[in-house]
């Protein structure tokens, strides 16, 4: 064989392997990295869940037992019967409460409701941060045609009644308007309410004076188990409303008592007092108020 032509074909041959091995160039690529471009890769990214706390104090309807308080006083405070404040918190002794204890002072408003204290987290999901939107915009609503105005002849046909005008019923009197109230003692007044020190009025009189029921009601209380008030009686005369006789001699009603306007329910001394006298609250939800406001003059 002639070598010119096998030189040829053996050149050839090493070209073409070289050509394979050559790395083709490649052309640019374009990246569209605007934020209405389309990906199967995008994932919105959702930030995690912001925890909000909320504080609370004495949930509404309880108490929190504070040092130096008792079951009557917390009672007293609350305008409520301390047998009712022992059935609702299931207590074994009414004397004995912990500081830091937690009573109801309120009916439950429904069964097995508990009071609740502290601090309660929730969890509030926060929407992704993507800003696309996929919904159309809705298009615009065609107004409604407008019927014109009709006009009506309010007069009332021959022989027709006219129509009877509505009366306007009178607003419910609250509990302290339906109380009437009368001077629990005769005697001239030495103590005035004054609000956070004061938390009645003072009369002075005569050991053994009457003591009378201001109002009509039944005895929520007959005993000396509240610290600065000696022999009392406590008479409840509607779902919010009491009156409390401090000071007393002697008490000649019981618990549980009826008691009506002007009855005897005690006489006046000076038990834990430094003088003979009738001290004499009114308390609207547990709140002492001016009993000057409700008494009539005198």
């Amino acid at each position: 064989m002639n070598p010119i032509p096998r030189l040829i074909l053996l050149t050839l041959t090493i070209g073409l392997l070289s050509a394979c091995q050559t790395s083709p160039r490649k052309g640019p690529v374009v990246v569209d990295r605007s934020i209405g471009a389309s990906s199967s890769n995008y994932r919105p990214v959702t930030p995690p869940p912001v925890v909000i706390e909320e504080i609370r104090g004495d949930a509404k309807g309880s108490y929190t037992v504070r040092r130096g308080d008792t079951l009557l006083r917390i009672a007293l405070d609350h305008g409520q019967n301390y047998r009712d404040l022992v059935a609702w918190n299931s207590l074994t002794d009414a004397n004995d409460i912990k500081v830091g204890q937690v009573l109801r002072v309120a009916p439950a408003s429904a069964p097995g409701e508990r009071p609740a204290t502290g601090v309660t987290t929730s969890a509030i999901s926060m929407p992704p941060s993507d800003t696309r939107s996929t919904t159309a915009p809705a298009a615009p609503k065609k107004p409604l045609p407008v019927a014109p105005p009709r006009v009506v002849d309010a007069r009332p046909a021959e022989g027709a009644l006219a129509p009877a005008v509505p009366s306007v019923a009178a607003p419910a009197l609250s509990d302290e308007d339906k109380v009437s109230w009368m001077w629990p003692s005769e005697g001239k007044i030495i103590g005035t309410f004054e609000e956070g020190k004061n938390k009645g009025i003072d009369i002075a009189g005569k050991l053994g004076q009457r003591v009378l029921a201001a109002s009509g009601g039944k005895v929520m209380y007959a005993g000396s188990g509240i610290r600065g008030y000696g022999n009392l009686v406590i008479v409840k005369h509607s779902n919010n409303v009491l009156s409390a006789y401090a000071h007393n001699r002697a008490i000649v009603v019981k618990e549980g008592d009826p008691v009506v306007k002007g009855q005897t329910i005690a006489e006046m001394g000076n038990s834990d007092a430094d003088s003979v006298k009738l001290h004499f609250e009114i308390r609207q939800q547990g709140k002492p108020v001016d009993p000057s406001r409700f008494l009539p003059s005198r």
